[in-house]
């Protein structure tokens, strides 16, 4: 869907970009060792070095690493690349050796040609091939005009007949989801953020969206999605169960992810801070969103920006 990309996404910033009553929004979380932490990016720990300088001259300087085995790409407010997620013929039964001339990524390229082995870089659809993302930004917002300002709970998923309800309600009736547009859906599972984590509550599950409202933006073409939770997919309680939404895949765990990533070539934003946007009912905008270039990698890390006119 990137290949939207270009002179009329970019037009439709210029608008935003041009009024003088626009304001500049991050839409990134501070990275910090005691924020919320991905389960499946292991430990993020900064070291500060001390000052160094060096023999007769007259300069300091200062640098900090980051842990071993540290995932930086899939920590905090980030996006994934398209080789993030690849599609297997069958289950794996998670006892034999992972196959990878049996999965299948986006473009129909195989697991060998991705990912040739276990410790290959991507070699296909790495964060490397996402161009820069600057293109208008629909925010929907779930927690205002759908729980009538209450957040989602883990595990809810916003429907098609949601979305559209929220857009109707918006400012954005007449105008709708444009070819090239990012999408940002504002459910208030962000309320759970906290630096420092000491609820552990942010990670541990969330709501999403569903199947069909992921098809549904598919077919408008949109280049991204992004919501303020960890996940696209919603993940539900353990304790309180919700049935799967309608059309959802068998034997998926994130069937959101598998969807946009390996079916449609939309990508995934994830923990956007979204409530100042939402608060001052940004519902266009602008959004310059620029993954590193960091060669092969299935993830980066972002500072995302959305410039737009406050409306309350």
């Amino acid at each position: 869907m990137t290949n939207l990309l270009g002179s009329e996404t970019w037009s439709r910033c210029s608008v935003h970009l041009s009024d003088p009553l626009s304001k500049s929004y991050e839409l990134s979380y501070k990275r910090t060792e005691s924020m919320p932490l991905s389960p499946f990016a292991g430990n993020y720990k900064p070291k500060f070095l001390p000052p160094s300088s060096m023999p007769d001259t007259v300069q300091v300087f200062t640098m900090d690493v980051l842990n071993e085995d540290v995932n930086d790409g899939n920590q905090g407010t980030q996006m994934d690349a398209l080789g993030h997620f690849g599609h297997l013929d069958k289950p794996w039964d998670g006892k034999t050796e992972l196959d990878m001339s049996k999965a299948t990524f986006f473009g129909g390229f195989k697991g060998t040609e991705v990912k040739p082995s276990p410790n290959s870089p991507l070699l296909k659809l790495g964060i490397e091939t996402v161009p820069p993302i600057i293109t208008s930004a629909v925010l929907i917002d779930i927690k205002k005009y759908i729980n009538n300002g209450v957040a989602m709970s883990a595990g809810e998923y916003v429907s098609v007949a949601d979305f559209d309800l929220a857009l109707k309600k918006s400012s954005l009736a007449d105008r709708g989801v444009l070819p090239g547009d990012a999408v940002l859906i504002y459910t208030g599972w962000s309320d759970n953020y906290q630096d420092p984590d000491e609820s552990k509550i942010y990670y541990s599950m969330a709501p999403g969206i569903s199947y069909e409202l992921a098809q549904h933006l598919a077919s408008k073409k949109v280049v991204a999605v992004g919501l303020d939770t960890p996940y696209v997919d919603a993940v539900a309680d353990p304790n309180v169960p919700i049935k799967l939404s309608k059309g959802t895949p068998k034997n998926m765990v994130f069937p959101i992810h598998h969807y946009f990533l390996t079916q449609v070539g939309v990508h995934t934003l994830e923990n956007f801070n979204l409530k100042k946007l939402a608060l001052d009912s940004v519902e266009l905008s602008c959004v310059m969103i620029l993954p590193l270039m960091v060669e092969g990698s299935s993830a980066s890390s972002l500072r995302p920006v959305a410039i737009g006119r406050a409306r309350s």
